[in-house]
Formats: structure tokens, C-alpha cells, sequence
């Protein structure tokens, strides 16, 4: 009888499907921005951060049901960062554009990027940061004090949730670490957000709790997912550049769904994340881990 040996992934492979789902995951976060629009004008960004992150810390409780041996203080601290993250973020858009608050909010995952490379990978970053610039332009508007502290502290929280996302993924399997902290986060937001719930300012209809159950699925749900997969199979540093990728997707998905024709600048933008993108797909394999 003969024997066939099935070899074990490659380090090339598992890069290759964790940038897919890092990529996934940036395609879904973009997709929830556009849809949250109209709910962030009608109920505000207090509001529309509590509804994602409530309904999304309901559905990881519910369907994972996480153990309480799996209630560990860094599962804890990452729902508190993932509640700061998100509402930060949010925040900071009452003050700036959407691509002035991206490219400062993009810092965060930069600086990890730059951090924890090695080698050539120290390097990706480059072609990255020049893309965000040319593709969100910050210096086209006006810029507010406020929006930009709010936006850096988003890029300080999006550093952190890297780094603890790819903590967590190993210190627990399948999806037992946000089923911890998606709860966390989504007692934290609530715990912000009860001043705007119960002061009268924000009236909410049943059809904007079901808008945030949809926007729960696209952001967090699915994102945070596929990160944490995604996380255990790239470095840190791969896992913040290929974040670059977002302005790009957006870039994209308002020419496909928006019509927006993006201009020469932008163009430009989209190839060098692009190229930074390739650069950690193809050098940013985790070593020791399996697919």
C-alpha cells in the first residue's frame, strides 16, 4: 500500500490567505462606512458607535459563549481599546473629512509597521504612507484641533488592537478571545453613549436599530473576524501595511457604487499601496505558524 504524504501549509501560503482576509476585512469595514452615512447624520456618532458595538457585542456573547476561563485581562483591554477605537473614530468625523481623519487615523497601523519590521520589511511602509497622502490629500482642507486629537488617539487605539488582536488569537483558539471582548467593548460604549441615550438629544425608531444590526455585521463583525485570523498568520508589521489598503478600497468602491472618478493623484495613490500590499503579502508570513 502506498503512502501519501500530505506536505504541511508553506509560510507562502498562509501569508497568501492571511492578506486575503486582512483584505476582506478592509473591503467590509469600507462597505460599512458607506452604508453608516445616513445613520450617523440622523442619530450622531455617539449613537451609531453604540448600535454597531452593542449588537456586535451581543452576537459574539450569543454565538460564542465563551467560558470564564476565557475572561483574560488581555481579551478585557481589548474590548476597551476596540470600544475606544471605534467611538474615537467616529468622534473625530464631526471635525474632519473622512479622508483627512483615515490618513491620521492610519498612523497607528504605520507605526506598528515600522516597529516591528525586519529587514526589507521595514521598507514597506514607505510606498504605503505615500499612497494614503496622495489617495486622502489632508492638506486639501481645513484642518480642526479637536478632529486631529481625536483622530491620533484613534491611530494610538487602532496600534494597540493590532497588537493585542494578535495576542489574544494566540493566547486563545477559534473565535473565544472576541467573544470575550466584543461583550467588553460593547458595555463600554454603552456606558458612553447613556448620556446621549437618555438626555432627549437622540430619538431612536426600530428601523434605525435594525440599520445598526446591518452595520454591526459589516463593522464589527465580520472585520474583527477576519483580522484575528488573519493576525495569526502575519506578522504584526504585514498585518499594518496591508492596512494602507483601505483609502484604496474606499477609493474604488466610490467609483463603483458612487460614481466618483478618482483623479490622477489618487491614481497614483492606489498603485503605491498596492505595491506596498504585494510587498507584505509575499513577505509576511508569521514563522512557526500554521494555517
Amino acid at each position: 500500500m502506498t503512502v501519501t504524504s500530505v506536505a504541511p501549509p508553506t509560510s507562502a501560503s498562509s501569508a497568501r490567505t492571511g492578506s486575503l482576509m486582512a483584505v476582506g476585512a478592509v473591503l467590509s469595514v469600507q462597505l460599512g462606512l458607506a452604508t453608516a452615512v445616513p445613520l450617523l447624520e440622523e442619530i450622531g456618532a455617539v449613537t451609531t458607535a453604540w448600535l454597531r458595538l452593542g449588537w456586535a457585542g451581543l452576537l459574539f456573547a450569543v454565538l460564542v459563549r465563551p467560558r470564564r476561563q476565557a475572561v483574560t485581562r488581555t481579551a478585557v483591554l481589548l474590548g476597551v481599546i476596540t470600544a475606544g477605537l471605534t467611538m474615537l473614530f467616529m468622534a473625530s468625523l464631526a471635525y474632519l473629512p473622512l479622508g483627512t481623519a483615515s490618513a491620521l487615523e492610519f498612523l497607528g497601523p504605520l507605526g506598528v509597521a515600522v516597529l516591528r519590521g525586519r529587514g526589507r520589511a521595514r521598507l514597506l511602509p514607505v510606498p504605503a504612507l505615500a499612497g494614503v497622502v496622495l489617495l486622502t490629500e489632508p492638506w486639501s482642507g481645513d484642518v480642526h484641533p479637536a478632529g486631529v486629537a481625536l483622530a491620533l488617539a484613534a491611530a494610538g487605539c487602532w496600534a494597540l488592537y493590532i497588537l493585542l488582536t494578535q495576542r489574544v488569537g494566540d493566547e486563545a483558539s477559534g473565535l473565544t478571545g472576541l467573544g470575550v471582548s466584543m461583550p467588553v467593548a460593547g458595555l463600554v460604549a454603552t456606558l458612553v453613549a447613556l448620556p446621549t441615550l437618555f438626555g432627549g438629544d437622540v430619538q431612536l425608531r426600530g428601523d434605525d436599530v435594525l440599520h445598526g444590526l446591518f452595520l454591526a455585521v459589516l463593522v464589527p463583525v465580520v472585520p474583527f473576524v477576519l483580522e484575528l485570523l488573519a493576525l495569526r498568520r502575519l506578522t504584526a508589521a504585514a498585518f499594518g501595511t496591508l492596512m494602507s489598503l483601505e483609502p484604496a478600497v474606499a477609493t474604488g468602491i466610490g467609483f463603483l457604487l458612487l460614481g466618483q472618478v478618482p483623479g490622477v493623484t489618487a491614481g497614483l495613490g492606489v498603485a503605491c499601496v498596492v505595491l506596498a500590499g504585494i510587498g507584505a503579502e509575499r513577505s509576511g508570513a508569521r514563522s512557526g505558524q500554521a494555517e
